[in-house]
């Protein structure tokens, strides 16, 4: 991203995506540590759609 990369957008996104993916599987489990997993993976998919842009 530092070098204007043309991918870094779409890597963001990329990585949003699969965060969103983990955190929708995770979220379906009642154990805490799936929950916890679950709001980690939504945290780092809302800062990659961020970077995004």
């Amino acid at each position: 991203m530092s070098l204007g990369s043309d991918r870094a957008k779409e890597l963001c996104r990329l990585c949003a995506d699969a965060c969103e993916a983990c955190a929708a599987e995770c979220g379906q489990h009642q154990h805490d540590h799936c929950q916890q997993c679950a709001q980690a993976c939504r945290a780092c998919a809302e800062e990659c759609r961020r970077m995004a842009g």
